[in-house]
């Protein structure tokens, strides 16, 4: 019998698979960190033989080339693509036997890149299902912009003709099995669907439901800004990978933290949100493992630049270098765990608390009763995506994207800045962002979706 295991990670919004028959398996679209594939082959008693990439990836380093040499497969990456390592090429049409229980086409999906390739897997019975890479994804497509803006027009036709390749090849019952649309920025909008099959998105999949000309200027029209670090996975990519090093950061005492907080380096508190908020270490910032830290912290940190991460426990540490490792930030400089007293050195003044508040705070405060633990605002900053802002914000409010912030920090109103996002999250890491340069500040962490009914007036274009 033929099962495919998804292999997820929840922290980029990706996942990847391992498709087998019980003694032989296929792997698509792995993370860098093959040991999860390794241990999970172990697990099954199967021994992976073909290693498949649907596309050069813009939101990973891909663990595809490494797993390839670790375990002897066929490492299956487009015969178009120009890569700098050895592989098997293949094209749509070609189909490569797995075992006599189990065997891929490829499908040329152009859209999400030029040479995008789909995965139909067929067993005995025939199709079973589609891995759709960054295509064909759940209620969505992949945004069509980032191998450059001048082809996005281009590439989303295509993506549009790509969709009713699949629906044309497939029958209603197989399987989607897409590797990005679950957070990630590759995906041109979001969805909360857990599975799905050609027959569900033949109904709610716009590219199947709407004409060329419609489908392109929905995509073009959602399409927002997306990580500044997807400009160096492409390119890490077509190279090739390394196998990942996941050796313990080198730990930093209390002297060796101030040092590199005086310098402006960026010394990131792993901690919940809500214990950052409680006590930090002057001049941290907060990037939570409770959130999506890796997309976050790849995005705002300049790339290159040392990274100190301080966490609860080794395990936390741990864990933020094995999600950086997958974006290829590689090493932080150095590490600490314990609580913020110790990364002080015992020295009270070196610690901070942010006060937190709701929406129902905030409007309190608009209406002249401030709540007494409570600075009253003299702005409130909305650091959420364009496309969230224009959805509907709060009358009055400022609108800087967190992404941009660190680089518009001078326009920002003087005064106590309360500042909020969609969730918390974003709230929390623009707060620490202005902490550090000396400004006042009150989180909002709030669900923006409580805001109308705390009485704020929201803005809709």
């Amino acid at each position: 019998m033929m099962h495919v295991e998804v292999v997820e990670t929840s922290s980029l919004g990706d996942r990847s698979y391992l498709a087998h028959d019980g003694r032989v398996a296929l792997v698509v679209d792995p993370q860098r960190d093959i040991d999860r594939f390794l241990a999970l082959a172990g697990r099954l008693d199967v021994r992976i033989t073909h290693v498949a990439e649907t596309h050069l990836h813009n939101d990973y380093v891909s663990g595809g080339l490494a797993l390839a040499k670790a375990t002897g497969a066929a490492y299956l990456v487009a015969a178009e693509e120009g890569v700098d390592f050895g592989r098997t090429g293949i094209s749509g049409g070609d189909e490569v036997t797995v075992s006599h229980a189990l065997r891929v086409r490829a499908v040329a999906t152009p859209g999400h890149t030029f040479h995008h390739l789909s995965y139909i897997l067929s067993g005995p019975d025939g199709p079973e299902g589609v891995f759709t890479g960054g295509g064909l994804l759940f209620g969505t497509t992949g945004r069509t912009d980032l191998v450059g803006s001048e082809h996005t027009h281009v590439l989303a036709h295509r993506q549009h003709a790509s969709a009713e390749r699949l629906a044309d090849l497939l029958p209603d019952g197989a399987h989607v099995w897409p590797t990005h649309g679950f957070g990630s920025f590759c995906s041109a909008s979001q969805s909360d669907v857990a599975s799905s099959t050609i027959g569900r998105e033949r109904r709610a999949n716009p590219a199947l439901r709407l004409g060329a000309g419609d489908f392109v200027n929905q995509t073009l029209d959602g399409l927002d800004a997306y990580p500044a670090y997807y400009a160096h996975m492409g390119v890490r990519n077509r190279a090739g990978a390394d196998l990942i090093d996941l050796t313990p950061a080198r730990a930093a005492d209390p002297a060796e933290l101030h040092d590199r907080i005086a310098a402006g380096e960026w010394v990131v508190d792993l901690r919940s949100r809500k214990a950052f908020a409680q006590r930090h270490l002057a001049g941290t910032l907060s990037f939570g493992l409770d959130g999506s830290m890796s997309t976050w912290l790849g995005w705002l940190a300049p790339w290159g630049a040392p990274l100190t991460l301080l966490g609860e426990s080794p395990e936390q540490l741990a864990v933020a270098q094995r999600e950086l490792a997958r974006i290829g930030i590689d090493h932080p400089s150095a590490a600490a765990s314990g609580a913020p007293e110790q990364w002080a050195g015992g020295d009270s003044g070196r610690l901070e608390h942010t006060p937190v508040a709701t929406f129902t705070d905030l409007s309190a405060a608009r209406a002249g009763r401030v709540p007494g633990h409570l600075p009253p605002p003299d702005a409130v900053l909305d650091v959420r995506m364009a496309g969230e802002w224009t959805d509907g914000h709060i009358d009055g409010a400022v609108h800087i994207p967190l992404p941009d912030l660190a680089h518009r920090l001078d326009e920002i109103p003087d005064g106590v800045i309360w500042v909020h996002c969609g969730s918390g999250y974003r709230a929390a890491a623009a707060g620490s962002l202005l902490q550090r340069a000396g400004r006042q500040t009150v989180h909002i962490d709030d669900a923006y979706s409580e805001a109308a009914a705390a009485g704020l007036t929201i803005i809709d274009h």
